[in-house]
Order: C-alpha cells, then structure tokens, then sequence
C-alpha cells in the first residue's frame, strides 16, 4: 500500500495540470500556477495549494468560532437561525457551483469563501460597526472585517505564525468586500455571491424571528428574483452565470442586480439597522463598548502572547470572541 501510495503522488500533479488545461476556461487560475506563500513552504503530493489553503482555514480555531457569532441575531436561542459558520458554509457553496459553470477553478474559489469572515466580530453588523467606532475614537484608525479576516490567517493563527496562504487566497479574503476588486475571477465570484448569501438566508431570519411579515418585502424586486429564497438564489446564480459568461467578467445583469441592491437595501433599513433589532443592537453596543474600555484600562487582562502594541491586542482579542463570550465576558 505505501508503494501504491507514493505512484499516486508522484503522479497527482500531472494529473490535475492536464485536467486542467483539458477543463478550465483560460481566465481561471491554474493550481499551480499560484503567485506563491507568504513563506516557502512544501507542498502536499496529494492536494493542489488552493486544496491546503481550503484544509488549514477549515482546521483554524478561527473557522470554528465562527459557529457561535452572530449573523443577525445575537446568540439567537433557536436551533434554525444562521449564523456565521452557516453563512461561510453557505457561500462556500453557492460559490463553486458558479465557478464550477463558468470552468473556473472551484478550489481557490472554495478557499477563498471560507476564509472571508474569519476576522468578523461578535454581532454581526452591529459589532463590526461599534468596534470601528471605538478603535477610531481612541486610536484615529479604522476596523474593518475583511482586513481583520487577513491578519488573523497572516499573523493570529498558529499562535503567531498564521495559515501562510497562497496570494491568491490572501487577495480574495481581502477584497471580498470594500474597496478595489479582487485580482481573480474566482476572488469576484465570492465578493459577489457573499451578498447573494446573506441577503437571502438573513430575509429568512428575520421572517422567522418575527421581525418581518412576507407582505413587508419589496414585492417588485421579488417578482423579478423570486417569492421564496430558494428561487432568488437560483435566479440570482443562473444570471450571474450567464451574463458572466457573456461579459468575460464576473457581473450581474442589470435589472437582476438592481433587484438585489434594493432587497440588500430593505434589509440595512428594516432588520440590520431597523427599529425592530434596536434592543439587540443596544446590547452589542454596549457589550463591545464596555470591554473596549476596561482592557485597554487594563491590559494586563488581555491573554499573554498576542502579537502587536496594546490597541491591536485588544481588537484581535475583541474581535475574536463569540457572542457568547462577549456577553459572559461582559
């Protein structure tokens, strides 16, 4: 067997450049043709880069916390509401099968969405907001998720040595959201369908929670992308396919991303920012607040070894918890 074994990996490499060449499109990337690590590192004979970028994000304590922070409801009490972890996994999906149908390369993509959240704080957007407010008002600098999502797989995992990423994975977590476009296609395919995801599974949310009724939803912008969720992401992913296709880019028609602009619109107006959460909202801010001030009061309080001056450690700290621990630690 370890004889078998090793023809294997000798092998795998040549296999997976010809099926390549035989399958993508010319503007994917080629697995081994990345721009390269952080730092020189050995590779696997049995996985391609981007396969081992997707393997250590999917082991970092990192993506495991991601189980108990917030998509919209804090540490929400029933068992079918989303939350981060769910929403990364969603995205993760929806992702490659878009790569997968314009011929681009499914695990860079894959890699890509699963490390785009890893540095979001506790409560959603109402904890990444207060954090940049209070980083700002006491250090005049911004926070800002996906940054965060680059330091924690560049310097915080691994007990200081990071994840050591391939450029391109680096790029595409980076550049999910905010300014400037990914360098990649399949970087483009995640920052785009990360909306798709959380507009669609948080209209969910908030019709099970109570906080909107179906007759609330902008009913024009549902009969163009669908009544249920189901049917909005399929029409959703089947026009980005095809007018992907057609533009050589990763783009949406324009009457199909208009509709989703104003439904992601609805949602910061009614549910991310609405009177309905304000209670919830009140509770991060507070949360966030009150620890922000007693550890950098404090800072013998902070965990021994994290890297950086007193402001990093204690937004890595903050930035880091769960909603729980948030709220136990508060």
């Amino acid at each position: 067997m370890p004889e078998l074994a090793g023809r294997v990996a000798d092998a795998f490499e040549a296999r997976i450049r010809e099926q390549e060449e035989t399958w993508l499109s010319p503007l994917a990337v080629r697995s081994y043709e990345t721009c390269g690590r952080v730092a020189e590192d050995e590779e696997c004979g049995l996985r391609t880069p981007f396969q081992r970028d997707r393997d250590r994000i999917v082991h970092s304590k990192s993506f495991r916390r991601l189980k108990h922070k917030t998509q919209v409801f804090i540490d929400p009490k029933g068992d079918h509401y989303r939350t981060r972890l769910t929403h990364t996994l969603e995205t993760a999906g929806i992702s490659r099968t878009v790569a997968r149908a314009l011929r681009l390369n499914e695990d860079l993509t894959e890699a890509i969405a699963l490390g785009h959240d890893l540095g979001h704080p506790p409560f959603g957007h109402t904890g990444e907001e207060v954090l940049d407010e209070v980083v700002f008002e006491r250090y005049g600098r911004r926070f800002r998720h996906n940054e965060q999502s680059l330091r924690v797989v560049d310097v915080l995992e691994k007990e200081g040595r990071g994840l050591n990423l391939t450029e391109e994975v680096r790029d595409g977590i980076l550049k999910h959201t905010g300014p400037g476009d990914p360098a990649t296609l399949e970087g483009k395919i995640v920052r785009l369908v990360d909306r798709v995801a959380y507009i669609n599974h948080d209209i969910d949310d908030a019709l099970r929670a109570g906080l909107l009724s179906h007759g609330d939803l902008p009913q024009g912008d549902l009969e163009r992308l669908g009544q249920s969720g189901a049917r909005r992401i399929d029409r959703l992913v089947h026009d980005i396919v095809e007018s992907s296709a057609e533009a050589g880019d990763i783009v949406q028609s324009n009457e199909i991303g208009h509709a989703m602009l104003n439904l992601r619109a609805f949602m910061f107006e009614r549910v991310y920012l609405g009177p309905a959460a304000q209670e919830q909202r009140d509770t991060a801010t507070a949360t966030v607040r009150r620890i922000f001030a007693h550890l950098v009061e404090h800072p013998d309080d902070l965990p021994e070894g994290l890297p950086g001056d007193v402001s990093e450690q204690v937004t890595d700290y903050i930035a880091g918890m769960t909603d729980r621990f948030a709220l136990a630690w508060h």
